[in-house]
């Protein structure tokens, strides 16, 4: 054997203390994955991890306290989701988030329907695993948590109303605190968060603050409630397009650096 050919085969294990040159396809094929194929796969994971903690935190909600539980639940379960997974999608695991980061520059119109169908399946991934480690009667009576606040036509508009503006106060944080380069800061992730724990407790016996339609569409689907399920699709798609076309103004030349570079 050629000293060559033997280098070349040291090359191809692990530790053996050289860098691997790529290939041509390989150079291909690592960015290609970078960039499409582990953003989505992370935006279900996020999406599922969050819906389920969201889900069980409404099903097993015994106590006095209102919304409080789920409200803290689930604001710190996204802010630690944003923060351990961010730098790989973005950290939206909802597709209102999704549609304002597209439209201020945050993430390629390529991939926003690819996150929306991650999103999604994620929820209903979360949603079904709320519902095998819940008791059945303890499921149903919070209708595998989902949306149900809305029991009459008479609430639809002040419901509808609710989720825009909860659905512009998570938006603007995100633009604001996460993907405008210029006012990023470091504890964006737990500013998103925070505004989930705000908007949860403020229109929670409004709307059910639901602020993403991934978050309404897993449980629907689980448990067959379809009742004004369009309220939690056109209210947090109308606020993140509001907000989105707000800080385009406001922005002046428009330059938001994204915190996906390159997406």
């Amino acid at each position: 054997m050629s000293g060559e050919v033997a280098e070349a085969m040291c090359d191809l294990e692990f530790g053996g203390g050289k860098v691997k040159e790529h290939s041509t396809s390989d150079r291909w094929h690592v960015p290609w994955y970078d960039r499409f194929v582990q953003p989505c796969l992370v935006e279900l994971l996020g999406s599922a991890l969050f819906i389920f903690i969201g889900c069980l935190s409404v099903i097993q909600n015994q106590s006095d306290t209102g919304s409080l539980q789920p409200a803290v639940a689930q604001g710190l379960a996204l802010s630690l989701l944003v923060a351990i997974l961010g730098n790989i999608s973005g950290g939206h695991f909802n597709p209102a988030v999704s549609l304002v980061a597209m439209l201020i520059g945050g993430l390629n119109l390529i991939m926003l329907f690819p996150y929306w169908i991650c999103q999604l399946c994620g929820g209903l991934i979360g949603a079904a695993l709320a519902k095998a480690v819940s008791s059945e009667d303890r499921y149903w009576n919070a209708s595998g948590a989902a949306f149900v606040t809305v029991q009459e036509p008479g609430q639809v508009l002040g419901a509808v109303v609710a989720e825009v503006v909860l659905t512009i106060l998570l938006a603007l944080v995100v633009c604001i605190g996460v993907i405008n380069e210029r006012t990023h800061d470091a504890l964006a992730p737990f500013f998103v968060g925070f505004s989930v724990i705000v908007a949860v407790l403020a229109g929670g016996a409004v709307s059910g603050a639901c602020m993403n339609p991934a978050r309404a569409f897993g449980p629907a689907v689980m448990t067959n409630h379809w009742d004004f399920h369009w309220i939690y699709w056109l209210g947090p798609l109308l606020g993140s397009l509001f907000v989105g076309v707000l800080v385009r103004l406001f922005s002046g030349n428009g330059k938001n650096s994204p915190i996906q570079k390159g997406r």
